[in-house]
Formats: C-alpha cells, sequence, structure tokens
C-alpha cells in the first residue's frame, strides 16, 4: 500500500518550453528562453498539479483557473557545450560550440 503525505509548503507543476518543472513560492529557477524583459511579472496558466497544506489538485491536463506568476530575474546565456565528433581511421573530425539562452525566474505567487 502507498501511502502518500502531503508537504506543508504549497508547490505546483508547471509546463512551458516543452518541459514540466516543480515551483514553490520564493524559489529560483531556469527555463528556456521566454520573451519578457527583465524585472517584468510571467504568468504561467498551464498548471499540471497544485499542492497545498490542505488538499492536492491534478489536472487533466491542466487545473482550471490555477496560475503561477513569476518575476524574471535574468535573460542569459549558459556556459558553451563542446560537441565534437570524430571518426577513427577516416580523416573525419568536427568540432562546434553551443551557449544555450534561459531565462531566471524567481516564483512570486502560487493560486489554485
Amino acid at each position: 500500500m502507498l501511502t502518500y503525505k502531503l508537504m506543508s509548503q504549497t508547490f505546483a507543476i508547471i509546463k512551458t518550453g516543452g518541459k514540466q518543472y516543480k515551483v514553490a513560492e520564493g524559489q529560483k529557477l531556469r527555463v528556456e528562453k521566454l520573451t519578457a524583459e527583465e524585472g517584468s511579472e510571467v504568468v504561467f496558466d498551464s498548471v499540471l498539479m497544485v499542492s497545498s497544506e490542505a488538499d492536492l489538485k491534478i489536472g487533466t491536463p491542466v487545473v482550471e483557473g490555477a496560475k503561477v506568476s513569476a518575476k524574471v530575474a535574468r535573460q542569459a546565456r549558459d556556459r558553451k557545450v563542446i560537441v565534437f565528433k570524430y571518426r577513427a581511421k577516416k580523416r573525419y573530425k568536427k568540432k562546434a560550440g553551443h551557449r544555450q539562452a534561459f531565462t531566471e525566474l524567481e516564483i512570486t505567487k502560487i493560486s489554485a
């Protein structure tokens, strides 16, 4: 038998950039680049789950009326990742670098 103990902190699971993130108020996280200015407010409507001290709401596929508000802390690019392809004995090698753009958010409010 599985028992679930709800956490005392309110958290939500949101979907953005093709990925899902577990967020709580006051948390900072990096997501795929969003078109928003630094310091502006972003609202996520695609909330998949909201958990609070009292109850748990799971959406099918999203929770109706639930929103997560966040403030854009900064827009930046991550460290460089080297992509190197090599074929032995074929005189083939290819080297490229990639820097992924991201948006750093600070979660301000979770409302169900």
